[in-house]
């Protein structure tokens, strides 16, 4: 049972590094199947494959490299939304053991791909935020923090799951500052719409 549970708390927190960036963790979970310091669940051991790092590798360096580029980072946060959920998906099925197949995959649609959902969502209206308040030149900050973020919470949910529900919890409550920041924007601006 302990197995179970930390192999969920493991899935969780990939699943929300795939929200923000998307190939980070696939990376990370390959390089850590290889180096024997991850087990895979049944079916999922072609993660590690050579073909499988080589893709990671060559997604992850273009990824991180297009989110330097004006504009294009904000159209790669559209394109990525779906791209998150499945990588979330994955990433979460891939470490889930001893699991029905059914309930594997339940956990792994609703949690880990909702996760990396929320969390993608979320970072796109941070995004949003800091792009409007410096004119777009906070975003290379913005890139190099997301990208930081997300290999060290998948590296930490691979190396300690325990912490990952504190790093997780942590997200979370910057994740509802950021939404009360754009929300309270809102209202004020719109007050004074109302209010001249």
């Amino acid at each position: 049972m302990q197995e179970i549970l930390l192999s969920v708390i493991m899935g969780l927190g990939l699943s929300a590094a795939c929200g923000f960036r998307v190939f980070v963790p696939m990376l990370l979970i390959s390089l850590a199947e290889r180096s024997g310091h991850l087990t895979l669940s049944e079916g999922w051991m072609w993660l590690g494959s050579d073909a499988a790092l080589i893709v990671f590798a060559t997604a992850t360096v273009v990824e991180i490299a297009a989110y330097y580029i004006p504009v294009l980072d904000h159209f790669l946060d559209v394109l990525s939304a779906p791209a998150a959920a499945v990588a979330g998906t994955i990433a979460a099925a891939a470490v889930f053991v001893d699991m029905s197949p059914m309930l594997k995959w339940t956990v792994a649609i609703i949690a880990g791909g909702g996760s990396a959902s929320i969390i993608h969502a979320a970072k796109t209206a941070g995004r949003a935020l800091v792009s409007g308040t410096t004119l777009g030149t906070g975003n290379c900050l913005v890139s190099t923090g997301e990208m930081v973020v997300s290999a060290g919470v998948s590296a930490a949910s691979m190396l300690m799951p325990i912490l990952t529900i504190f790093i997780l919890l942590l997200i979370g409550s910057a994740i509802a500052w950021v939404y009360h920041k754009i929300f309270s924007r809102r209202k004020i601006s719109q007050e004074l719409e109302v209010h001249p």
